[in-house]
């Protein structure tokens, strides 16, 4: 009795304080459909009461979106850049095990893993959970940080964006002049970039553009280029643009085997290396004498490498 008054009194509070419709289904506890308004906040306590249905319009549709946001959102793949093991908590029943050797152990259930990894001290890495089952691998710490210095390296081996520098100079361009760009280039090089150097003609009014008139601007610009201590690779050969006005080539840093060629020469020369820019070659040739000398020593470099 004192329950159904009760019940009366809250059903004629709500009534007063909220202008809404409600109708008494049956006997059992009351079904109140209405529509939120700010200016009963006493209805927020009453809704969790479980005497009345307070299901507003809408309900929860926020929540479950966001929660459908959130399993949508996954993991970049290209973010995860280590190799990391997975712990005790492997989250499929049943996985693919390779051992430390990188034998196949047949597909296993996750709590014999469990118990052949405290049985021989490995740790659990994944190798690829796309499948089914998902592949791990029982591997040791030492293992694990092999693998990820070799990841490192991959990654650093990757050819990114390479940059294109340019470089104009003009053919009757001064031999310290031509030494400072030379100098600039190489730089450029150093930092694995490639560079555009264009050759000009020079002004017609001046000694050396007469002068080196006869000499076509593709040769000239491949013996600038050749004055380089360092050795160079050609992405593109100098040649001739611009109706004959210009002469343009593309440098780009050595490969491993133009660098093994480059030194594997240096032995079978009987000439002094070539003169680095901005230091002048001396004129008079070495004697039979000096040059007799750099071969008895090249051979005996040679046999001390062997």
């Amino acid at each position: 009795m004192t329950l159904g008054c009760l019940r009366l009194a809250l059903c004629h509070a709500v009534r007063g304080a909220c202008t809404h419709h409600y109708r008494a289904a049956s006997p059992s506890p009351l079904t109140v459909r209405y529509r939120p308004s700010p200016l009963c906040p006493v209805w927020g306590i009453l809704g969790r009461s479980s005497l009345f249905s307070t299901e507003a319009e809408g309900g929860g549709g926020e929540e479950t979106e966001l929660q459908r946001r959130k399993k949508k959102q996954q993991q970049d793949p290209r973010a995860r850049v280590t190799i990391g093991n997975v712990g005790r908590k492997i989250p499929q029943r049943h996985i693919q095990l390779l051992g430390a050797e990188g034998e196949d152990l047949g597909t296993m259930h996750r709590a014999d893993v469990v118990r052949l990894m405290d049985q021989n001290g490995l740790k659990l890495v994944p190798v690829n959970e796309k499948l089914d089952p998902p592949v791990y691998r029982l591997m040791s710490g030492k293992q694990i940080h092999e693998e990820q210095l070799k990841l490192r390296e991959k990654q650093k081996s990757k050819a990114g964006p390479v940059q294109v520098k340019e470089l104009t100079m003009s053919a009757d361009i001064a031999p310290h002049d031509l030494d400072t760009k030379l100098r600039q280039v190489q730089s450029w090089l150093d930092k694995k970039h490639h560079v555009r150097v264009t050759l000009k003609t020079g002004h017609p009014s001046s000694s050396s553009s007469s002068s080196n008139n006869t000499q076509p601007l593709d040769s000239a610009l491949e013996d600038m280029v050749g004055r380089m201590a360092a050795p160079v690779g050609f992405v593109s050969k100098p040649r001739v643009i611009r109706e004959g006005r210009a002469a343009m080539c593309i440098l780009r840093p050595p490969s491993a085997k133009e660098l093994r060629e480059h030194v594997a020469k240096i032995p079978q020369s009987q000439h002094p290396a070539r003169a680095r820019p901005g230091h002048t070659r001396p004129s008079l040739r070495p004697s039979n004498r000096a040059v007799q000398h750099h071969k008895n020593r090249m051979r005996l470099t040679l046999k001390i490498l062997q």
